[in-house]
Formats: C-alpha cells, sequence, structure tokens
C-alpha cells in the first residue's frame, strides 16, 4: 500500500479493529478511512465493490471474513469477477485480490469452519491460493496484489497466531509454482495449507522407522503445479494427497485424476488420500479433534501403501 496508492482494503470491520482476525490491524491509522474501508455486513456488496474498484484500474484486497460466507457472494465472484476477462475477449483486467479465513479447529461450527477451496477452483478465471506460514502469506499476497486476475486468498485460521522469519521488504512467491519442503525417496505427500505442518511431523515419525517422505506445498491450488507432483511421483512411485477439506470431491481427487492420466506407469501403489470425513463440521471440541487429519492418521495413510 505504501508503494501502490491504487491498492485498498475494504470489508468488515477492517479499519478500526484491523478485521476480526487482526490481520489489517494498524492500516487504518496509517493510510486513511479511504484507503481501509469498513462495509456493512453484505458480502454481495463487498465483492461488487471490488469487482467494480478494480475495473476501474484500482487494486482492490476486499476480505470475507470466514470462508463461509463466499457462499453468499457466490454470484459476484463466479458470475462476474471470473467471467469479465473472457466475455471482453481478454481486453479488460481484473486486479482483484479476496483475502478470507478458512478451516476448522477453533471450534466456531459448522457454519463458521469449512474448507470450500475445491468449489472454488471448479471455477475457471479464478486463481486459489492457500499458504501454509507467515513468510508464504507475504509473499503469495504481494504476488496477488499485482496479479491483474481474480484471486482467492485462503488463510488457515489455526495459522494466524504462527510465526516464522518473514524479510522487511517486499517479495512475490510467483503464483502456480509449488515447493518441495522436504526431500525424499519413498513416497510424495502433497499437503494443502496448514497440512503442510501435520505432514511435517508425519515425515519425520516415518523416518525412523526407515520411509523417506518427499513433501510437497503446492502453495496456489488453481493453477496447480502438476509437473511437480509428476516429477516427484515418477521418483517414489507412491502419493499420498492430504487436505483438510472433506475427502469426497476434494482437490485431493483432481490431484490424484491427473496423476493416473500422467503418471500411472510410475505408480507402485493406488494413490492414498488423507483428508475429512463427509460430515458438517461439529461444535464440540473433541468431535472437532476428531474431524480434522494430524500426523497420526497421516503416518497410517501412508504406512497403508507398503
Amino acid at each position: 500500500m505504501r508503494e501502490d496508492e491504487s491498492v485498498f482494503v475494504a470489508g468488515e470491520d477492517v479499519g478500526a479493529h484491523g478485521g476480526v482476525f487482526g490481520y489489517f490491524r494498524g492500516l487504518q491509522p496509517e493510510f486513511g478511512e479511504d484507503r481501509v474501508v469498513d462495509t456493512p455486513i453484505a458480502e454481495q456488496a463487498i465483492i461488487g465493490l471490488g469487482i467494480g474498484s478494480a475495473v476501474q484500474g484500482l487494486r482492490p484486497v476486499v476480505d470475507l471474513m470466514f470462508m463461509d460466507f463466499i457462499c453468499v457472494a457466490m454470484d459476484q465472484i463466479v458470475n462476474q469477477a471470473a467471467k469479465l476477462k473472457y466475455m471482453f475477449g481478454g481486453g479488460a483486467k481484473l486486479p482483484l485480490t479476496i483475502t478470507t479465513a478458512g478451516g476448522a479447529g477453533l471450534s466456531a461450527a459448522a457454519q463458521h469452519s469449512q474448507s470450500l477451496e475445491a468449489m472454488l477452483c471448479h471455477v475457471p478465471g479464478l486463481k486459489v491460493v492457500m499458504p501454509s506460514d507467515a513468510y508464504e502469506v507475504k509473499g503469495l499476497l504481494t504476488s496477488c496484489v499485482r496479479e491483474d486476475n481474480p484471486t482467492v486468498f485462503i488463510i488457515n485460521k489455526r495459522k494466524l497466531a504462527d510465526t516464522c522469519h518473514v524479510p522487511e521488504e517486499l517479495f512475490e512467491i510467483p503464483l502456480g509454482e509449488g515447493h518441495v519442503v522436504r526431500v525424499g525417496n519413498d513416497v510424495t505427500v502433497v499437503a494443502i495449507g496448514r497440512m503442510v505442518d501435520e505432514a511435517k511431523s508425519a515425515a519425520e515419525k516415518l523416518s525412523n522407522e526407515g520411509i523417506d517422505c518427499e513433501l510437497i506445498n503446492p502453495r496456489t491450488v488453481q493453477p496447480l503445479d502438476i509437473d511437480l507432483i509428476v516429477k516427484s511421483v515418477s521418483k517414489t512411485g507412491h502419493l499420498v494427497i492430504v487436505h483438510e477439506a472433506v475427502r469426497f470431491g476434494g482437490i485431493g481427487a483432481e490431484i490424484a485424476a491427473q496423476i493416473q492420466e500422467q503418471a500411472f506407469d510410475y505408480l507402485d501403489a493406488p494413490i492414498g488420500r488423507v483428508a475429512a470425513p463427509f460430515s458438517p463440521i461439529p461444535f464440540s471440541p473433541a468431535l472437532e479433534k476428531q474431524y480434522i487429519p494430524d500426523a497420526e492418521r497421516i503416518v497410517a495413510g501412508i504406512k497403508n501403501l507398503f
């Protein structure tokens, strides 16, 4: 925002309160109410404000408190934002960034805890980004704001308080490029968002048992760096995909299908998936803990291939 005056933020409570989770804290005192805009509780209007501003040459960052609320604004996102570039024959730019918080683990119950990225990945024209730590948040968000097409930037709620080394200067992490978190030879593990942490723990445990995991973090799930995954699977011969969203119809199913199409001859076992059950997310902390995939379930899913 210091470098580009066309960038502004809009959303519920983003001003005085810095957003419901505080990740816009300090912006309104520095940039003023014209560039950090508190909106009514009206998700369609928030996205509409972003679309109109982007068409006029601004670079809006519009926030929807919880990922679940994307459902309220789907007409604006799917039928307007995602399609404008195509409907104008590629002549229109829509540099719109939609930020939102997804995932379970805070006992926020069924209407405030969902992971709906697969639904968004099905829409041509949208880019869908899922960082796994603070470093990726900064690098990927910078890329999203500078991108000339609409992006949905999904932060996992349980990662908001985590810290790691983040450079002071601006930097970009390219959209559509995955990252090899851990090099290994026995099995490829593709983990999305917060599940990268759980997969790291699982990989460390399995290394003590003689199973060497290669861990891939896609960072961007649309577009997906499938070439990186194919390269890894061609080496390891095994694949397990981990995500917090429900298993049925999740992004893991798409990854599995593409690997089956492009790297079937390299597979030594069926592709495994570790994901949430096909159920609304429970409010009970004990039940919610059972619902969310963890390192123990990832270990079991990997061992099932051998």
